[in-house]
């Protein structure tokens, strides 16, 4: 990334609130990553506060009276489209993408619908409800991926072989979402670009002795293996980068996201999800990409502002 002006970036900005918290069941990791950015919006001299949301966020807006939101709240509610909405009709610059852009990145299916339309490599999936014939869905896909439609973390989704255990993981993942996806599992290698505007950072290879990267692999297991940046032939990331820039593009995102890729055993790249607002905290991909490619946590931060002003 090319060297920003600090100083007329911390002047310029004004009071930037920085949105953690809120109620979705990502929670706790958007208090973490909340928390890390704020902190390191300290160390650069902003002016900054921090919010936890809560059903008083309203209220709290309208007293705190920020120049522009760092929006750190990950899942529902938060990273869908809504407070990006809320946000637009309080007049309130915030970063990150849009409310069209965070709605369709939140829906697994319909940024896979999108996707499918214009080419780009996915896997096929089924919409599950109480009525799905769960032998026919095994039967097509013979190993799937159960997933809530709208949400992050890899929370409520697990790999599933047979019938039974197809019903019993929809009714597991339908406590975290109304809508539930079986998705065809792809074996192989699990990988994961930052983008920040139209600046990719180097791909992260996920590594774990679980069966698939779950919540726990990616937040709380210490030989979690993270490999940075990600033995690849030329050949494969320019392959990768380009249908990862392509996802981002196609969903209308703007400033930083995340690329989540699936590599089979011949070698195809398959997307599996874009994430509007990554995680920042000390086991997540996107500092961990940065700091390999000699960009530090804080510039990364002022480059995410320094984005969002020239937007503005």
């Amino acid at each position: 990334m090319r060297t920003i002006n600090k100083e007329n970036i911390s002047a310029s900005c004004g009071h930037v609130l920085v949105l953690k918290g809120g109620t979705s069941p990502e929670r706790e990791i958007s208090l973490l990553s909340g928390e890390a950015v704020y902190q390191g919006l300290l160390r650069l001299g902003i002016n900054a506060s921090v919010l936890d949301v809560g059903d008083s966020v309203v209220a709290d807006l309208q007293n705190l009276k920020p120049d522009l939101v760092f929006n750190m709240l990950h899942g529902q509610g938060g990273e869908d489209g809504t407070m990006q909405g809320f946000l637009e009709l309080l007049k309130i610059p915030y970063t990150g993408s849009g409310v069209l852009a965070s709605a369709l990145a939140m829906d697994k299916v319909k940024s896979k619908l999108i996707w499918q339309r214009l080419g780009l490599n996915t896997a096929d999936f089924e919409m599950l409800s109480a009525e799905t014939d769960w032998q026919l869905v095994i039967d097509k896909f013979e190993v799937v991926v159960v997933k809530p439609v709208n949400g992050g973390s890899s929370l409520g989704i697990a790999i599933v072989k047979d019938a039974a255990g197809l019903q019993q993981q929809f009714e597991l993942a339908s406590k975290f979402d109304s809508e539930v996806m079986a998705e065809k599992c792809v074996v192989g290698k699990e990988f994961s670009v930052g983008v920040i505007d139209e600046h990719l950072l180097p791909a992260v290879q996920l590594s774990t002795k679980r069966e698939f990267f779950d919540f726990d692999a990616k937040y709380i297991d210490e030989d979690t293996e993270i490999i940075c940046p990600a033995p690849l032939s030329d050949d494969q990331r320019q392959e990768l980068n380009e249908l990862v820039s392509a996802a981002y593009t196609s969903l209308d995102c703007k400033g930083l996201a995340r690329v989540d890729v699936m590599q089979d055993q011949d070698g195809a790249f398959y997307l599996l999800e874009v994430n509007t607002i990554p995680g920042m905290t000390d086991h997540s991909f996107v500092p961990i990409a940065a700091k390999k490619s000699g960009t530090s946590f804080d510039e990364l931060l002022l480059t995410v502002l320094e984005l969002n002003q020239a937007a503005s």
